[in-house]
């Protein structure tokens, strides 16, 4: 791509104005809806902070958004071949139905050719295409506190171990597997940059993940393990305080946080989740500089270790901390959100500094 994707303020201007020039080369995800548009989109504009921007649809469907009705961003993929047409249209009229590569030979449809198709111009196959449009209904059931067999129906599995095995390749866990009563409670927090998954108990935070993030379920194991407390759905007053806290940090109102953390980890992995909290908005360091910083100057390669096994994304700000070179490096939520972090919170410091 010859611009900057990463440029929000360009691209949602892009969007205002119905850019035309960016059709099928930019995509939006709407977070309040779920729901991806082409640029051109007639629907009235979202707000700034509830657009995710992507340089594909296969992006947007990994994202959890779903097609806009509106605007059709799967239409010129459609025209141009049938045997795509043929099947988004099938999905659209059977969106929570177990598609198999049965049903796709008896529509007369040669598997391979399918296969290449969707790959080509989604990145994705077909049946992965439809089991993430299933598998989004369940999660969200189970969010809003449905029971796990309302999950199951809703994303359309027949088996409940199917449901279970696919649920535990997202979390880690079975769905059944999630306590009522639990001492430890996830729940989805929407943000402009993608879903993420908090866990509090009454009184602190124990995690803050993109919902994307591979590390997810490994992370969950492990919070698990620290604490030796069950984890169910739900949300205590400290989840509310984290969204309400999130909510002012990307609207640009306010970068404090002030929820209490449950930081576990080894005394020195502490040490530098906190100095990693003393870096001012705006600002970088670089592995050397929070060496330093914590006196540890010749520990650079464990100081890099303990910014990685960060659980408390953007409030344990892992992210201000860059390559020596000026380069983002790793950042396990993508680095295209490092990047819009940054941008984000340099407005912070040059609201302070006028």
């Amino acid at each position: 791509m010859m611009f900057d994707l990463h440029d929000h303020d360009r691209l949602y201007t892009a969007l205002c104005d119905r850019d035309a020039s960016f059709d099928g080369r930019v995509y939006v995800g709407v977070t309040s809806t779920g729901i991806f548009c082409r640029l051109t989109c007639p629907a009235r504009n979202p707000k700034p902070e509830n657009c995710r921007f992507f340089g594909s649809v296969g992006e947007c469907f990994e994202a959890g958004f779903r097609a806009c009705k509106r605007c059709h961003p799967l239409a010129p993929m459609a025209d141009a071949d049938p045997i795509i047409a043929t099947l988004l249209k099938a999905l659209e009229d059977r969106p929570t139905y177990r598609w198999a590569e049965g049903d796709i030979a008896r529509l007369g449809l040669d598997l391979s050719t399918v296969r290449r198709a969707f790959k080509r111009h989604f990145g994705m196959t077909f049946l992965e295409m439809a089991r993430q449009r299933r598998l989004r209904e369940g999660f969200t059931t189970l969010a809003k506190g449905g029971a796990v067999i309302e999950a199951q129906l809703d994303a359309g599995f027949e088996s409940p171990s199917a449901f279970r095995a696919a649920f535990g390749k997202l979390l880690g866990q079975a769905p059944g597997s999630f306590a009522n009563d639990a001492m430890l409670r996830a729940d989805w927090i929407d943000t402009p940059l993608g879903p993420m998954v908090a866990v509090c108990d009454k009184h602190a935070l124990h995690l803050l993940e993109f919902v994307d993030r591979k590390a997810l379920p490994a992370s969950l194991h492990k919070l698990q393990k620290a604490v030796k407390g069950n984890l169910g759905f739900g949300r205590f007053a400290t989840t509310e305080q984290v969204e309400s806290q999130l909510r002012a940090f990307f609207s640009g109102i306010s970068a404090e946080f002030t929820i209490p953390l449950a930081l576990h980890g080894s005394d020195f992995t502490r040490d530098v989740w906190k100095a990693l909290q003393d870096i001012p908005p705006g600002e970088t360091r670089s592995y050397s500089d929070m060496a330093h910083v914590i006196g540890r100057p010749a520990s650079v390669r464990a100081v890099a270790r303990a910014n990685g096994a960060n659980q408390i994304a953007l409030i344990v700000p892992c992210h201000r901390v860059i390559g020596a070179d000026g380069s983002l490096t790793g950042y396990g939520g993508g680095l295209w959100r490092k990047q819009r972090l940054i941008e984000l919170e340099r407005r912070f410091l040059e609201r302070k500094a006028g």
